[in-house]
Protein backbone atom coordinates (compact mmCIF):
# COMPACT_ATOMS: atom_id res chain seq x y z
CA UNK A 1 0.00 0.00 0.00
CA UNK A 2 1.34 3.06 -0.76
CA UNK A 3 0.81 6.38 1.22
CA UNK A 4 1.37 10.18 0.48
CA UNK A 5 3.16 11.95 3.73
CA UNK A 6 4.28 15.20 3.37
CA UNK A 7 7.67 16.36 4.56
CA UNK A 8 9.27 19.06 5.92
CA UNK A 9 12.70 19.72 4.96
CA UNK A 10 14.66 22.18 6.97
CA UNK A 11 18.25 23.52 6.12
CA UNK A 12 20.62 23.47 9.02
CA UNK A 13 23.37 25.78 9.78
CA UNK A 14 25.71 23.05 9.71
CA UNK A 15 25.07 22.67 5.83
CA UNK A 16 22.52 19.31 6.84
CA UNK A 17 18.82 19.20 5.85
CA UNK A 18 16.39 17.72 8.43
CA UNK A 19 13.42 16.49 7.75
CA UNK A 20 10.41 16.16 9.63
CA UNK A 21 6.67 15.37 8.56
CA UNK A 22 3.35 16.20 11.06
CA UNK A 23 1.75 12.82 9.22
CA UNK A 24 4.00 10.40 10.87
CA UNK A 25 4.96 10.82 14.39
CA UNK A 26 8.86 10.45 15.33
CA UNK A 27 10.01 11.20 11.65
CA UNK A 28 12.76 12.86 11.69
CA UNK A 29 15.91 12.18 8.95
CA UNK A 30 19.28 14.00 8.45
CA UNK A 31 20.78 14.09 5.29
CA UNK A 32 23.57 16.55 3.65
CA UNK A 33 21.57 17.06 0.25
CA UNK A 34 17.69 17.21 0.35
CA UNK A 35 18.01 13.88 -2.10
CA UNK A 36 19.61 12.42 0.69
CA UNK A 37 17.35 13.52 3.45
CA UNK A 38 14.61 12.69 1.72
CA UNK A 39 15.62 8.85 1.40
CA UNK A 40 16.89 8.43 4.42
CA UNK A 41 13.12 9.90 5.90
CA UNK A 42 11.52 7.19 3.28
CA UNK A 43 13.43 4.62 5.10
CA UNK A 44 12.38 5.90 8.45
CA UNK A 45 9.19 6.46 7.46
CA UNK A 46 8.59 2.64 6.19
CA UNK A 47 9.57 1.19 9.53
CA UNK A 48 7.57 3.53 11.48
CA UNK A 49 4.47 2.45 10.01
CA UNK A 50 5.48 -0.71 10.07
CA UNK A 51 6.05 -0.63 13.63
CA UNK A 52 2.54 1.00 14.23
CA UNK A 53 0.58 -1.42 12.07
CA UNK A 54 2.70 -4.31 14.14
CA UNK A 55 1.76 -2.71 17.31
CA UNK A 56 -2.29 -2.89 16.41
CA UNK A 57 -1.84 -6.57 15.25
CA UNK A 58 -1.37 -7.30 18.90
Amino acid sequence: MERIIKIHIEKLPEDLYLATSDDVQGLVAQGRTVTEALEIARDVCRKLLEAQSGNANM
